[in-house]
């Protein structure tokens, strides 16, 4: 199992940057970042020093999405940083959360994501894509390598994503909702006539290394709260009682009333009170080590390929360091 992390770019970069460093030595072969342009400063600027100050790791944002940039100039970003360091990039995409609705616009229909997955994937690795009915392509790029990984929850999202992307990331640490939602992805992806298993599946959720349970839950709370925002648009389409999403992801926003992005991914978040323990403890990874490297397991017999670390919490160093010394190891055998 290999193992991510993921940040946000608040400034200054230098810390993001140092963060990045820790994770490399501490055995993390990828550094995520939010990308949501006007909570957060611009990621792909920051990846630049991030992979001039490493030599392994991977960037790419969890994540990015097709309105907030036009494609070509995804594409060019990517190929650019990879002609600089050597294809160590990767796009995360997702239809736009708080990148789309801060900015007073609607989050990309599922058909123009997938659009966006082949054109910018197909720029970025030196061929032709049609953009906005343009046929173009960027001349310059050689041997060019740009994976795209989806983001989804709902069953049209989970479909196209085996349909189209090279990874699926999943943000929550749930083994029941992984298991079911890694099987609808593999399940399109063999309708589709992929080999299911070519489809790289990441975890994403907060780990709080400690034997403070109580104050791990209100370190990590926000993040049922930044789910809550997904399930809700899932519980407007497909209804509440539809059988097209499992319950267990459904039944606990019903306490939900409206989100303020000003909070969003951060420890403390006011809009996050009607999220339980119970949730807390399913999405995310919490306690001594061992409990990690349990739950982890779990999750890589289900068949998760990368865990993708959510640090944002009172304990960042703290946790990457105990997960390169205890917890990445376990992981390896």
């Amino acid at each position: 199992m290999d193992f991510g992390l993921v940040l946000q770019t608040d400034p200054p970069a230098s810390r993001v940057i140092s963060l990045m460093k820790r994770a490399e030595r501490n055995g993390f072969t990828h550094g995520w970042t939010f990308d949501s342009a006007v909570l957060w400063q611009e990621p792909f600027v920051v990846y630049s020093q991030i992979l001039a100050h490493t030599t392994t790791l991977r960037v790419g944002p969890m994540v990015t999405n097709p309105g907030t940039r036009t494609w070509e100039v995804t594409a060019s970003t990517f190929a650019t940083l990879n002609d600089m360091f050597g294809n160590r990039t990767v796009c995360g995409i997702g239809r736009g959360d708080s990148a789309m609705r801060v900015a007073g616009r609607r989050p990309n229909t599922l058909a123009r994501l997938g659009e966006a997955i082949d054109a910018i994937r197909d720029l970025a690795e030196g061929r032709e894509a049609e953009v906005d009915g343009q046929r173009m392509r960027l001349p310059w790029v050689r041997d060019g390598r740009l994976p795209v990984w989806m983001a989804a929850y709902g069953p049209k999202a989970l479909a196209l994503t085996g349909r189209k992307a090279d990874g699926f990331i999943l943000q929550l640490a749930d083994p029941f909702l992984t298991e079911w939602m890694v099987k609808a992805v593999r399940n399109a992806a063999a309708e589709a006539g992929r080999d299911p298993d070519s489809v790289t599946i990441c975890v994403a959720a907060p780990a709080y290394v400690g034997d403070d349970l109580a104050h791990a839950r209100e370190q990590c709370r926000w993040f049922g709260g930044m789910v809550g925002n997904h399930v809700a648009d899932l519980v407007a389409r497909y209804g509440e009682h539809s059988g097209m999403v499992p319950e267990a992801l459904t039944e606990y926003i019903k306490g939900r009333e409206g989100y303020d992005y000003s909070h969003h991914g951060r420890a403390g978040n006011p809009s996050t009170v009607f999220v339980p323990d119970e949730i807390v403890d399913r999405f995310c990874l919490l306690g001594p080590p061992e409990a990690h490297i349990e739950k982890l397991r779990a999750l890589r017999d289900l068949g998760v390929d990368q865990f993708a670390v959510y640090d944002m919490h009172d304990a960042q160093e703290t946790t990457i360091d105990a997960y390169g010394a205890e917890i990445i190891p376990a992981l390896g055998d």
